[in-house]
């Protein structure tokens, strides 16, 4: 039985999958292969690079106009800026690649010779006698380029580029790099110069950039209906919009969001059961605790200072940009950022993932008491939640958040902390925020007996009059719990103005929208 597939490379005879060919722009690549063109594929991790090279790669090979080889230089990562030792691993990669997929034995024959004449050059000079050897033009795919480090990186793209005018006949007729960034993007420290230089200038032979996609939606009802062919497990209509607006196509999130699903999960299991909303919102809360490791390396990447820039003012619903295009550009190469406007984190699970990850630690020193914040009937009394929260906020707010390195985000933050350690006791929340909207918004999903309740929190940080914010921020609201289909909202202003007292901060009132929706508005 086949299933969804979320490590390694796809294997079709394992795994569900959209065929690899069909997700590069194969026109584009036969074309620049055709005129001989070094070019670049990137895309975030595990999102089919990987898999689409080895598909290419087989596809040209059987065609017979080239001798294809894929090699992945990841094993010389360790060896940092050791250029000699890089180049020697690198060689011997190359050559039991081009051994097992063409029966070439021509570098596994000469490369120690040409390594111990050439040393750190010897990339170049095993290239051009390879090539010269060759029966037909050489294709060379380069995978996990950007995993080399500082002089090791710039020995093998200066390499490439010093053999660049020998093609075809004394050089590879096209080489693609493939990693996560455009090598235009590269900052390269040199520790041989002392200098950073820009992989631009170490590879200006570069023709073009294509980047590989995300799934469509079209794509992913594909991939599932697969299962369902084969299991003859169903997915309803809620679960297959649901997996789209959870995931925007992204391959991994699709895959495991499946596979936790429909082969974890003991309902999910049941193949006469069909796969519905409620039991993938499960699964993705299991691969969130679990901190997977795509979503872990993700979550990484929020300690970065050029990413902090990005992010902070989203999850502040900050009005302006504080950050270069470079950053955007480098969040965006990672996959955390939307490729198109506005503003936004990629998906609902990696929005969901950034906030519990910056709060981690946070939820993990709340304490849990009985279920106070429970009401008779089974249902969420946000009052107390939140009134709660507002004694919380005014006692130990300055510690906690300094204690955040977003700090511009860190109301937010704290109180969705607070939340978080509540609601994982029953419900889910899900989150809206971006750069501009001037607010976060929360939608708490409560399950009550056989019903399922909705509450909307809005957090607005106090910019104008107070007044002014209330008012907005009522109306936001309302909007928000309209859309959203709530039956209760609340309005926390966050005054964090200085020279303040809190007895001036400290609020709690009842407000009804113009639409006749009536909120309760907490000052802090």
């Amino acid at each position: 039985m086949r299933f969804f597939n979320t490590t390694g490379p796809v294997r079709p005879d394992d795994h569900y999958h959209v065929p690899p060919l069909d997700r590069l722009a194969l026109d584009d690549v036969r074309t620049l292969i055709q005129q001989k063109k070094y070019f670049v594929l990137h895309a975030p991790r595990q999102t089919g690079k990987t898999s689409s090279l080895l598909a290419l790669r087989d596809m040209l090979n059987a065609e017979g106009d080239y001798r294809c080889v894929y090699v992945n230089v990841e094993v010389a990562q360790a060896l940092r800026e050791d250029v000699e030792r890089a180049t020697q691993v690198i060689l011997g990669e190359l050559a039991s690649r081009a051994r097992l997929t063409l029966g070439d034995e021509f570098l596994t024959q000469t490369w120690a010779a040409i390594f111990a004449e050439f040393g750190p050059g010897a990339l170049r000079e095993a290239l051009t006698r390879w090539a010269e050897a060759s029966p037909a033009p050489l294709v060379l795919l380069i995978d996990e380029i950007d995993s080399l480090i500082g002089d090791s990186l710039l020995a093998v793209l200066r390499q490439l580029r010093a053999g660049y005018d020998l093609r075809p006949e004394g050089f590879p007729q096209s080489v693609v790099l493939c990693g996560v960034r455009d090598v235009r993007d590269y900052r390269i420290q040199s520790t041989a110069e002392n200098a950073m230089i820009a992989g631009g200038s170490a590879f200006n032979i570069k023709a073009e950039s294509l980047r590989l996609g995300d799934f469509s939606a079209e794509e992913v009802q594909t991939l599932l209906a697969q299962h369902t062919a084969e299991t003859g497990q169903v997915f309803t209509d809620d679960a297959l919009e649901t997996i789209w607006e959870q995931t925007q196509g992204q391959p991994w999130l699709v895959n495991a969001l499946a596979y936790e699903t429909c082969f974890k999960s003991e309902v999910g299991r049941n193949r006469s059961h069909p796969v519905v909303a409620e039991v993938l919102f499960a699964a993705q809360e299991q691969l969130i605790l679990r901190r997977e490791t795509h979503l872990d390396q993700l979550a990484d990447k929020l300690k970065e200072e050029r990413v902090r820039r990005v992010v902070e003012p989203l999850l502040s619903g900050g009005e302006q940009r504080h950050f270069a295009d470079r950053d955007l550009e480098y969040a965006r190469d990672l996959g955390l950022i939307a490729q198109d406007r506005p503003l936004r984190v990629a998906n609902p699970i990696y929005a969901e993932v950034v906030p519990r990850e910056l709060t981690w630690v946070v939820q993990e020193e709340f304490e849990q008491e009985t279920a106070w914040y429970v009401d008779d009937e089974g249902g969420l009394d946000m009052g107390k939640l939140l009134s709660a929260f507002q004694a919380f906020f005014r006692q130990h707010s300055e510690h906690w958040v300094e204690r955040f390195q977003y700090k511009e985000a860190g109301p937010q933050l704290l109180l969705q902390a607070f939340l978080q350690r509540i609601v994982n006791s029953g419900g889910r929340i899900e989150r809206e925020y971006g750069l501009g909207r001037g607010r976060t918004d929360l939608l708490i999903v409560w399950p009550q007996g056989d019903q399922t309740r909705k509450v909307v929190v809005e957090c607005k940080i106090l910019h104008k009059s107070l007044e002014q914010t209330v008012a907005e921020g009522v109306e936001q609201t309302a909007e928000y719990m309209d859309r959203c289909g709530a039956e209760a909202g609340h309005l926390v202003i966050f005054d964090r103005r200085e020279n303040r007292r809190w007895a001036d901060k400290v609020f709690h009132d009842r407000r009804t929208s113009a639409g006749g929706a009536a909120i309760e508005v907490w000052g802090m």
